[in-house]
């Protein structure tokens, strides 16, 4: 049967409006977003980016860190991906059965990754940066060195840069922040890390550089929301372990394991802005501590930690462990080789600044509600 002209000349303006409606989405774009971000903790930052100092205290007595002791400053010596939008006239005849539902979500899913391709677009001043610590990386050829001593001289570069807390949260949207000017403890230990197995390979590209921090940041390397970012440590040692970043060599050293249920960012909801406002995220990080109840989290005590002096090499991730209900760890840095050949730490303090801790088990030692140490080694990517 012949059909009605007018009822045709609809349909074709139909399918064009549903076009448009795609190419607007895939081409939606959000304001650059480069400042680094992440979360604090007592003994310096609580690691799951979150909570503050403050908060910290008031869920657990006023929980503090003596920072004063041996801790001392030394002094220290790309492109944009432009998203592509789809035809605006597609063979609708050949598209493959997709509910209303599922066509939202792939929808949404390329609206996301413009978004993250945007915010992670570098500015000048990161890429000057990063670009002074590459050419000293190359006049000390650094990449014919161990990857321990490659990340200690990288992390020497940032002596005195800021400390910074909840610079990952300061979007009510998770979104891959980077930073070389100011870090919190794990940001720090994440962006040392990145730059290092970077120039061990001789791969000095920017945006190569920013693909590593998010592989080490979130869930099987890829942002996928605010639940996607590795919260507690042990979960950050535990995935970047199956991706062979780094080793927890804890055990090793002859750790012990630690009696505890992680629980703490869902007994504190309320501290959590992301959580209270989601139920879905909320069942989320629910589920991601039932899954840490399946693994076991070792730690090392406090009086033992000199005694393991000799195992420990430049670079290698120091966690502090702590008896506060609910949480593995504190604070996080690098082992630190001074130039008498003693073990410090090198971490971003919540003091004020990145710096060095002389004596590591001195550090530890003074840090309240700390019970010793976890450890994990990155491994060499070449």
């Amino acid at each position: 049967m012949k059909q009605h002209p007018l009822k045709n000349m609809i349909n074709f303006l139909g399918l064009a409006v549903f076009g448009l409606a795609i190419n607007s989405i895939n081409n939606f774009s959000m304001p650059l977003f480069s400042v680094f971000s992440s979360q604090s903790v007592t003994a310096g930052v609580l690691v799951d980016r979150s909570l503050s100092d403050r908060q910290i205290g008031e869920h657990n007595g006023n929980i503090q860190t003596n920072l004063t002791g041996d801790s001392r400053k030394l002094e220290s010596t790309n492109n944009e991906t432009v998203p592509t939008s789809p035809s605006l006239f597609w063979n609708f005849n050949n598209l493959p059965p997709i509910s209303y539902s599922q066509l939202l979500e792939v929808l949404a899913g390329r609206s996301d990754q413009n978004n993250i391709a945007r915010e992670t677009a570098a500015l000048p001043e990161d890429i000057a940066r990063f670009e002074r610590v590459v050419k000293y990386a190359k006049q000390q050829n650094l990449p014919d060195r161990p990857l321990g001593e490659i990340l200690q001289a990288i992390a020497d570069n940032f002596l005195g840069k800021p400390y910074a807390e909840g610079l990952l949260d300061k979007s009510g949207t998770e979104k891959l922040v980077i930073t070389l000017d100011r870090f919190d403890c794990v940001l720090f230990v994440e962006t040392v890390l990145a730059i290092a197995r970077g120039v061990a390979v001789k791969d000095y590209d920017y945006q190569n550089f920013v693909d590593r921090i998010e592989s080490q940041r979130y869930l099987n390397g890829k942002i996928n929301g605010y639940c996607s970012r590795l919260h507690y440590f042990s979960e950050w040692i535990n995935d970047n372990h199956k991706r062979q970043t780094v080793d927890n060599i804890t055990a090793q050293l002859g750790g012990v394991p630690m009696d505890k249920k992680l629980n703490f960012m869902s007994q504190h909801r309320s501290s959590y802005p992301q959580m209270i406002q989601d139920e879905t995220t909320y069942q989320c990080i629910v589920g991601v501590e039932t899954d840490l109840a399946k693994s076991t989290v070792n730690y090392l005590p406090t009086n033992q930690i000199k005694s393991v002096y000799s195992q420990l090499k430049p670079g290698d991730i120091v966690a502090v462990a702590t008896d506060v209900k609910g949480l593995d760890v504190t604070h996080t840095g690098l082992v630190y080789r001074n130039a008498d050949g003693n073990i410090g730490l090198i971490h971003a303090s919540p003091a004020g600044e990145v710096t060095v801790a002389y004596d590591l088990h001195r550090y530890i030692s003074r840090v309240e509600s700390a019970i010793g140490i976890v450890v994990a080694r990155p491994i060499d990517p070449r």
